[in-house]
């Protein structure tokens, strides 16, 4: 109706507004006419007319601008009721296409246009913080969360905050996540799911999310009673949009309404799926609890723990179990209340499940907002704009995470980004600035990157290495050579991650094992940051002891069992002791790998073997004194001379490796000389052995052979570090302020 007057309002507007044009074109006729006629009468008596029309013109002039504030004022007043049906009608829960129909749009004609009223509604303020919960449970739905934040992250513009309700295994993996990826204007928080368990364990579920797919219900028990909303997303969901614009929709909410909605895009609840197909009770085609707004305060106020617990009861004496985890619970409350359902438009939930009419949802790229992969199938669910929704996951999967932390602008309250302030610290004309920065820096890490699942047994040893894309293809080989658990540390990048995830995942060797823990430290920076790495690898292992180790050699067959009988007989969880295992090398890529002392000293004799590095780093493997262990039986004491580098197992509170060694040069030297300046004793086992395997040089190596800055500089990193070690340990680190640096 308001739409009828705002249409006639405008046409008597042209009218009233043509009126001065056509009177000007009038007189400019009447005045040609003029011309033609000379006669002195007939001019004199034009001009009385003329003045005469002026006059009557003038009248005329000021009715017309009195009319024209008076159009003004109404099409103003037209349009203000056309914003206020509206609000009121969205607030009540109503779609775009209801509203239209309320407006009579069909007599608009088919080339009108509707204004888009959701852009009437005001900007959220700048600084507002938006609150979003997350079920997130294992290592797979860790890595759909990185995904799905990445996707928010890329369109956001106001702080985040971020609830997690967890089990310890995410909970360790988001916590790293988070403090290494530094990002701002980003906060987080973690709730137990164990402690929420016995609210919904005693709810039998099919659905394949198993517990979890129930925790939403807990949402306003578990979050913090000063939070009055929040925006709840499952894990396999993707942003087109900034998620402020949905932020704006609980002013919407009228004052009894409390759960915001997308419907269900698929027949489900409508019961005609299959024959004897019987869902719970839902109003009409039911909603998708993919994604919801929570008024938190009004829920609380209305008790629902309980309103949810007395409906979820009634309907199990009939149904036995939920089908679709909380959305049926979700969906039978609503039923029963319909005045706590807020409508969301249905952009905000475009569902790919099977059967599903999300194609309904939009007619052009712009009208999408939030895309729900809600089909156990994913990424190879049936759609005609498949392909579309694919590439844009797949955008956000492999984008890199580092560009995510760019300032967006500066919030009072909000935390400075420590990494930041450190970096504008170091002197930008000093020859090894690069050097300084990669000390600083802190990579973004994703730690148990694949399931892992093993408890450590007595005397446990893990194998702690690192690795980049380029010695992906040792890890089937290794995993050959030693039985026990792992942990490696992979140097990626975003898309990197994604190969190797497929190249594990294709692979029996390493699927049969859950007993690796894989840890992806992502690229950035100059330098291979091999100290970094060894310390992630070393921070997540789980046994008490453990084999320092680097992937290009492979551990003898048989050495995780030497080595754990090796601890208990050396008591090592009472002294300070490493205890070696000598290193050799070949240069053949085909090797047949000895399976004994024996056999390995008889290569060693033909020249099929070699101790390690004895032709260009001998000083680096000396104190090993091969020539004992020839003939050794039993662990033999060694000492610690400069630049010794061995592979030794340890207990897993030894010190850190320092991380300003970067590249090529003293990444390992540095460490076993703290481990001797805290009193190591250095212990070679006599029937332990590895075999390094030839590579091409890496580009670090060669940056140092070519780079005289980059010599000069890790000649001054070994000063300082040496400093560094005298500051720390005192008296007992002077002897190595001698050593030739």
């Amino acid at each position: 109706m308001m739409l009828r007057v705002r249409k006639k309002a405008f046409f008597a507007l042209s009218i009233v507004l043509a009126l001065p044009a056509l009177i000007l074109i009038y007189l400019s006729l009447d005045h040609e006419a003029g011309k033609v006629s000379m006669n002195p009468v007939r001019v004199d008596r034009q001009i009385m007319n003329f003045k005469t029309r002026e006059s009557q013109l003038a009248v005329k002039l000021k009715q017309v601008q009195e009319e024209n504030q008076n159009l003004r004022k109404q099409l103003s007043v037209s349009q203000n009721q056309l914003v206020n049906i509206h609000n009121s009608l969205t607030a009540q829960g109503h779609n775009n296409s209801l509203i239209l129909s309320n407006l009579d749009a069909a007599k608009l004609g088919s080339n009108s246009k509707l204004i888009n009223c959701d852009n009437l509604d005001p900007e959220v303020p700048k600084c507002e913080m938006i609150h979003i919960a997350i079920v997130c449970a294992g290592h797979s739905a860790v890595r759909d969360v990185v995904t799905l934040i990445k996707s928010i992250l890329f369109y956001r513009k106001h702080p985040l905050h971020f609830h997690f309700l967890s089990d310890p295994v995410a909970e360790n993996t988001l916590k790293i996540l988070f403090e290494t990826w530094n990002l701002p204007e980003v906060e987080h928080s973690f709730y137990s799911t164990d402690t929420l368990k016995p609210d919904i364990s005693w709810i039998p579920n099919k659905h394949y999310s198993g517990i979890f797919g129930l925790m939403k219900l807990t949402l306003p028990k578990a979050l913090p009673t000063g939070l009055e909303k929040v925006i709840v997303l499952d894990t396999d969901i993707t942003f087109a949009t900034d998620i402020a614009e949905l932020w704006k929709k609980f002013r919407k909410f009228q004052s009894k309404q409390a759960v915001g909605l997308v419907e269900n895009q698929s027949d489900w609840y409508l019961g005609k799926l299959w024959k004897n197909h019987r869902p719970w009770p839902a109003i009409g085609r039911g909603f998708n609890t993919g994604v919801i707004l929570l008024h938190l305060k009004l829920l609380r106020s209305l008790d629902w723990n309980q309103m949810w617990r007395s409906v979820a009861e009634k309907e199990l004496m009939t149904m036995l179990s939920t089908s679709l985890a909380d959305q049926d619970i979700f969906n039978a409350v609503l039923k029963q209340n319909n005045h706590l359902l807020y409508h969301l438009p249905c952009q905000w939930n475009v569902q790919l499940s099977d059967n599903t009419n999300s194609e309904q949802c939009y007619m052009d790229v712009s009208d999408l907002k939030i895309i729900h992969w809600n089909s156990p199938k994913k990424l190879k669910v049936k759609n005609k704009n498949v392909e579309f929704f694919r590439n844009l996951y797949l955008t956000f999967l492999e984008y890199d995470g580092n560009l995510l932390r760019r300032e967006l602008f500066s919030c009072s309250g909000i935390k400075s980004n420590d990494v930041q302030d450190k970096l504008k610290a170091i002197n930008e004309d000093d020859e090894c600035y690069d050097f300084r920065r990669e000390h600083v820096l802190v990579h973004r890490s994703h730690v148990f990157y694949i399931d892992y699942k093993y408890e450590p047994v007595t005397d446990d040893v893990t194998l702690v290495a690192q690795l980049s894309m380029d010695r992906l293809q040792m890890l089937e080989t290794i995993c050959k050579h030693w039985s026990g658990p792992i942990s490696l540390s992979l140097y990626m990048s975003d898309g990197e991650a994604q190969q190797f995830l497929r190249y594990a995942q294709g692979s029996d060797v390493l699927m049969s094992r859950k007993n690796i823990g894989y840890h992806v430290v992502y690229k950035e920076g100059q330098f291979y940051p091999v100290n970094y790495l060894r310390n992630i690898a070393k921070k997540q292992v789980k046994t008490p002891y453990m084999f320092l180790s680097d992937i290009d050699f492979l551990p003898m067959y048989g050495l995780y069992n030497y080595m754990k009988k090796a601890v208990g007989m050396m008591d090592m969880h009472t002294k300070k002791q490493a205890l070696v295992v000598p290193a050799f090398e070949t240069q053949r890529y085909r090797l047949k790998f000895p399976k004994s002392k024996a056999e390995l000293l008889s290569m060693l004799d033909m020249g099929t073997l070699f101790t390690f590095r004895y032709h260009v780093w001998a000083k680096g493997h000396a104190p090993t004194n091969y020539a004992k262990w020839r003939t050794a039986t039993t662990p033999y004491k060694i000492k610690w001379e400069p630049d010794f580098e061995p592979y030794v197992v340890a207990k897993t509170e030894v010190p850190d490796y320092d991380q300003r060694f970067v590249g090529f040069g003293w990444n390992k030297v540095s460490h076993i000389m703290e481990l001797d300046t805290l009193g190591y004793e250095f212990t070679v086992l006599p029937k332990a052995f590895m075999i390094h395997m030839p590579h091409a040089p890496s580009f670090d190596i060669a940056k140092f052979r070519s780079s005289a800055i980059y010599r000069r500089c890790l000649k001054i990193l070994k000063g300082e570090f040496q400093r560094d070690l005298s500051r720390k340990y005192g008296v007992k680190a002077l002897k190595y302020l001698s050593v030739d640096n």
